[in-house]
């Protein structure tokens, strides 16, 4: 009998996962807590700009340790492993390591271009990192990991109406001490990863931190001949922090940061998805590939921040300046085959050639907060503040000629932009009762761009003269939320939030037709706006030992904005849905089940609608089965009524860690496991071009000694081998890419 390839792949996942679980939970149901059971430590964040115990702030917050991350980023993954790895978030990208998408229940953005903006705003040392690039640096040396969800648009800097993912870099120590980390696998793989910090003269101290990821290439373009050609990488990054403290009143916080990447652009596969299904072929190799186009990455990124403090008694002030700055490079053969026919049906084949590139060789933002803060004012505390935002980018798209001698340049299209962004905002806290809280903050916004795009080089047509467009707008955000004490361990709580962003452009002219009229050449998305009500529990229980976080919320987005991508004439067109909507709930658990035994678990359900009776996007290109009804324009479909793309109605994850006692040593089994159900990788919705489910996991078997400053780990990484087509490209043919390979490998580490 034969057994159908997914069934096969199914059933492998799931004996891989039931034999991970019993590996890290045995003695589970004999063990029981000891009186003097471990118990866990307080969380404390900053969502509300001030240090907090998490049990206090009305929303949904989860975060990741230091060792969660370790785990995680053992086999060299980029930041799209946090996927899943916390409730409602899923991360893709379309260009590899450079350029992450994040979704935070069900909102994101799949453009691909280097001008998209996001609706999650990701803030790295305070900072915030608007250009889609930037928010790929790599997570190294990090105290912890925050994700709020919900608007975020009173208290932080740019776009937030999703949420934001918060990384907060280890500080500097004014005792020497520091740690390496070494870390091998297969596929050539080898991951360092140290730092070092002391104090370095009167009253200042610094720290050292750095990485260096890479991988040999395993997968063998057979266009070219046998070896290993493409999927390798390296990268290096390295950040410097001086922490100057001469007295309890005033500190300051420089740190330098800097990245290089070389490696594989995104690779593309053509026909891998088997027509009318959204399933593998079954001749499908993840080691081969057949492409006629050059294929390589290079990004370059340094920045800066200096973060400054003042107690001036009753009140604080806090500055924050950054400094950033990308150089990228990204080219690839997007229709992922090096033969054409009509109509492909074998692997590697596509309708036409095409290849591109696009590079950001002119970037660079910077940002100013000044905010000062109540100190303890009793019933009543509070914080107001000024944010300013100024970046200029510079967009160069290239195309090739995939048949000429070389693959010659046969196209070139530009795109520069001035953003400039300033805010006033103010929030405070007061306590009604003993028992409860209000909280409440406005924002102000103005935001406006200043845009001009032309094609020099056209492909298939004439130049287009340079377009222009400069939008603005306004806007207030607030929110009010209130918790209420009902135990000394259990808080409920209650929160209204908007939130705003600004207007968006797109411009990316190299294959449009220069006979349509600028605004459907360039086009603009108008302000979208966020009203979202979130209601939750937060506990604490089982004598300190188990700590959980529930909330249910509904949000609605008027005039969303939305990106069209691909389609048969492969551009991207902004639009706006007149709303969309909406609703779910998030589960976070932390428990010391038995002495030796920590268990986190997160959920979430994620049920979005666009809701846009007149809105019509154009379909895929060709061979795909889109269900849609069609729109009043030949080759659109309507959307009214679809999910929002890369949105799983589910996400789960769950990690286990069992430690075994010898003597001054330990043995541990750590498992983690995340999933998300089926995704819409476009807008409109088709067989070929739906995500199936997703569920990955990974094991670590280690020992550490003494006080676990050394630690021996064996790891694997995707431990069941999961092959899932993650993102597809729908004009040319049915081609796709994939999620990261199973990695297996060793790691040291040693703390000083």
């Amino acid at each position: 009998m034969t057994i159908p390839h997914r069934t096969t792949r199914r059933a492998l996942r799931l004996a891989g996962l039931t034999a991970a679980v019993s590996l890290a939970l045995p003695a589970m149901a004999q063990e029981a807590p000891s009186p003097d059971a471990p118990e866990l430590d307080t969380i404390t964040v900053t969502a509300q700009r001030r240090t907090e115990n998490i049990q206090d702030v009305p929303m949904a917050i989860t975060t990741l340790d230091r060792e969660k991350v370790e785990a995680l980023t053992a086999s060299g993954d980029d930041i799209r492993l946090l996927s899943g790895r916390l409730p409602s978030l899923n991360i893709e990208s379309s260009f590899g390591r450079a350029f992450p998408r994040f979704y935070v229940r069900g909102l994101g953005n799949t453009d691909f271009d280097l001008n998209a903006s996001q609706p999650v705003s990701l803030v790295y040392d305070g900072v915030v990192q608007e250009n889609p690039i930037l928010k790929g640096f790599p997570l190294f040396d990090l105290d912890g990991i925050e994700m709020a969800r919900g608007p975020q648009g009173t208290l932080f800097g740019r776009n937030s109406p999703a949420g934001i993912i918060k990384f907060e870099s280890a500080r500097p120590q004014d005792e020497f001490g520091g740690y390496a980390r070494i870390g091998v696998g297969d596929r050539r793989q080898v991951n360092l990863e140290g730092a070092i910090t002391g104090p370095v003269g009167e009253h200042t101290s610094a720290r050292l931190s750095v990485m260096r990821q890479s991988r040999a290439d395993w997968v063998d373009n057979t266009a070219n001949g046998p070896g290993d050609d493409l999927e390798g990488y390296e990268e290096n990054a390295a950040r410097l922090q001086f922490l100057f403290s001469p007295n309890d009143n005033f500190e300051a916080l420089a740190n330098v940061h800097a990245r290089k990447l070389e490696g594989t652009a995104r690779l593309f596969r053509a026909s891998i998805i088997k027509p009318g299904t959204n399933e593998l072929r079954d001749d499908f190799d993840r080691d081969q590939v057949s492409i006629d186009g050059i294929n390589e990455q290079q990004l370059d990124q340094v920045g800066g921040n200096l973060r400054m403090r003042w107690d001036l008694g009753k009140v604080s002030l806090h500055s924050i300046t950054g400094y950033e700055s990308v150089d990228a490079f990204s080219r690839g053969d997007i229709d992922g085959g090096s033969s054409y026919s009509f109509p492909p049906d074998e692997l590697g084949e596509s309708l036409f050639p095409a290849e591109s590139a696009d590079g950001l060789p002119r970037h660079r933002q910077w940002s100013q907060e000044f905010r000062i803060e109540s100190n303890e004012w009793g019933r009543f505390d509070w914080q107001a503040g000024l944010f300013w935002f100024d970046e200029r980018i510079k967009v160069d798209s290239f195309s090739y000629d995939s048949f000429a001698p070389g693959n010659a340049q046969n196209g070139y299209a530009t795109q520069r932009q001035e953003n400039t962004a300033w805010a006033v905002f103010a929030s405070g806290d007061f306590d009604v009762t003993d028992r409860f809280k209000l909280r409440g903050g406005l924002r102000y916004t103005d935001d406006r761009k200043e845009f001009v795009a032309e094609r020099v080089v056209g492909p298939f047509g004439p130049p287009i003269a340079p377009i222009k467009v400069s939008p603005d707008d306004t806007n207030l955000s607030w929110d009010l939320s209130g918790v209420f004490k009902a135990t000394d361990n259990v808080n409920f709580y209650g929160r209204v939030a908007t939130g705003f962003r600004a207007p968006s452009v797109q411009g990316r002219l190299m294959f449009a037709d220069a006979l349509l009229p600028s605004d459907q050449l360039v086009t603009v998305a108008d302000s979208e706006t966020v009203l979202s009500y979130e209601a939750g529990v937060k506990a604490t229980l089982w004598d300190n030992r188990l700590r959980l976080g529930f909330a249910l919320y509904r949000y609605t987005v008027d005039d969303q904005q939305l990106t069209a991508v691909g389609g048969a004439s492969n551009i991207a067109t902004l639009v706006n849905a007149d709303r969309s909507v909406g609703q779910g709930a998030e589960l976070d658990v932390q428990a010391w089940l038995t002495d030796h035994l920590f268990v986190t678990f997160g959920a979430s359900y994620n049920d979005t609608e666009i809701q846009d009776k007149t809105l019509s996007v154009f379909q895929c290109g060709a061979l795909c089965s889109p269900s849609d009804p069609p729109g009043d324009v030949a080759g659109t479909r309507k959307i009214d009524g679809n999910p929002l793309p890369q949105a799983p109605k589910h996400v789960y994850n769950l990690t286990a860690r069992y430690g075994i006692p010898l003597g001054n040593a330990e043995f541990f089994i750590y498992t983690d496991w995340a999933y998300r159900s089926k995704v819409n990788f476009f807008l409109y919705e088709s067989t070929e071009f739906t995500g199936d489910p997703l569920l990955e996991g990974g094991l670590r078997l280690g020992v550490n000694w003494k006080d676990g400053r050394y630690e021996v780990v064996a790891y694997g990484r995707n431990i069941t081998d999961e092959e899932a087509i993650v993102g597809a490209i729908d004009f040319n043919n049915l081609t796709g890419f994939l999620n990261e390979p199973r990695t297996w490998g060793l790691e040291f580490k040693a703390s000083f």
